[in-house]
């Protein structure tokens, strides 16, 4: 349990509660937080935070007395209250290139520990540029993309090579499949990121010129062509997501990775027909990004904020298939669950932040990846929550 900020008048306090996967993300802990945690819900409009705080008190009526906070993302002042009253802020408020810098700054300067659902690299890239020396000088843990975008990715990728040792070279291919609705959140996230190629493809750059390089060691993502796999028996189509990314910086944080780390990271798929048309659907969409008109329609069909209902959300699911190779050894380890977008999503994020705050932690500070932080004890939360990891 991290001692930097043991005078705080919270533990954590979640920012955006009054969004839809920020309000599932209070829900769950409401029903899985111990007692004791002191929690609270910050967002910028009181009414709107007081009706989620009705309803979480159905779930526990003691949570009737929950606090509740301002705090807005264009006010810095508000944003430094904040991350100075607690240990740890959860913060769903995106997209995050546009919204997310100033908590960052703030909980950096503070010595607080920040966790977001982020999939946006160049938000990433250009939060370690500014702010990661500060948060290693404080203490606090900056912890991106604590939903689907990437923990089964990169704690999948943890666990695969667990079990593969760390004294021969390995290559690993993670492959997901999902059956669900992703967030309107992450939509406009990903619209943003495909309409600002260049804005990526620069943040990328100057960290790469500023971040150390394991010694002795290489981890990195490695770009694949759609192909058949040979053990899963499906099309894998190549994913421009974060998760590689941030896979290989687990890979170059952690020594348990081997000598030379290879990750790519695909979708995949029963047919070369779906291959071929998820090839051209996805370049459309990337086309249209570029053309504003086109993107501000795109993003007025997927609204922020709003979500499917429960039962939609209970037929939902996912599997991240990771295949390991190293030294003759072949290995393939599993990671599944529910909904991804939604449900799963805020059970990850916000048992994240319990971890955090509760369990026994290598030390770390400064920008870290979940494997980095704390995947020893994530993943048996994360199971007995009811995800599942498992070799097959």
């Amino acid at each position: 349990m991290p001692e930097n900020t043991p005078d705080r008048e919270h533990d954590l306090v979640v920012l955006g509660a009054t969004g839809f996967t920020g309000e599932l993300t209070a829900a769950y802990l409401a029903e899985h937080a111990p007692a004791g945690l002191r929690w609270a819900l910050a967002g910028r409009n009181a009414e709107k935070l007081e009706a989620v705080r009705t309803r979480l008190a159905a779930i526990d009526p003691a949570l009737g007395e929950l606090p509740l906070l301002h705090a807005d993302s264009s006010d810095e002042a508000s944003l430094r209250t904040l991350a100075e009253s607690t240990r740890a802020v959860i913060t769903t408020v995106g997209p995050y290139l546009a919204h997310g810098m100033p908590l960052v700054a703030a909980c950096a300067a503070a010595g607080t520990d920040y966790l977001d659902l982020t999939g946006e690299p160049e938000f990433v890239d250009r939060a370690y540029l500014a702010h990661h020396e500060q948060a290693v000088a404080t203490g606090a843990r900056l912890v991106h993309a604590c939903g689907f975008d990437s923990i089964p990715h990169d704690l999948g990728a943890w666990y695969a090579v667990q079990q593969l040792g760390d004294t021969d070279p390995i290559t690993l291919r993670g492959v997901v499949r999902a059956a669900g609705t992703f967030s309107g959140g992450t939509f406009h996230s990903a619209l943003g990121a495909m309409s600002n190629a260049g804005g990526m493809r620069s943040a990328m750059k100057e960290r790469r010129a500023r971040e150390p390089r394991p010694e002795g060691r290489r981890s990195r993502a490695v770009s694949g062509k759609p192909h058949r796999d040979r053990v899963l028996g499906r099309w894998l189509l190549p994913l421009p997501t974060i998760d590689p990314f941030v896979v290989a910086r687990s890979g170059a944080a952690l020594a348990s990775y081997g000598p030379d780390f290879r990750y790519g990271h695909y979708a995949g798929l029963k047919t070369l027909r779906y291959t071929a048309g998820a090839v051209v659907g996805i370049g459309a969409l990337a086309a249209a990004a570029q053309v504003g008109p086109l993107r501000q329609q795109l993003l007025k069909r997927v609204p922020q904020g709003e979500g499917p209902s429960e039962s939609r959300r209970e037929k939902s699911w996912f599997t991240v298939d990771m295949v390991g190779e190293s030294a003759g050894r072949t290995v393939h380890a599993r990671v599944s669950g529910g909904d991804p977008g939604y449900t799963e999503t805020a059970k990850m994020l916000a048992e994240s932040a319990l971890c955090l705050l509760l369990d026994d932690n290598p030390t770390t500070a400064g920008q870290v990846t979940t494997a980095q932080a704390m995947a020893a004890n994530l993943v048996p939360r994360l199971q007995a929550a009811g995800m599942r990891f498992e070799v097959l």
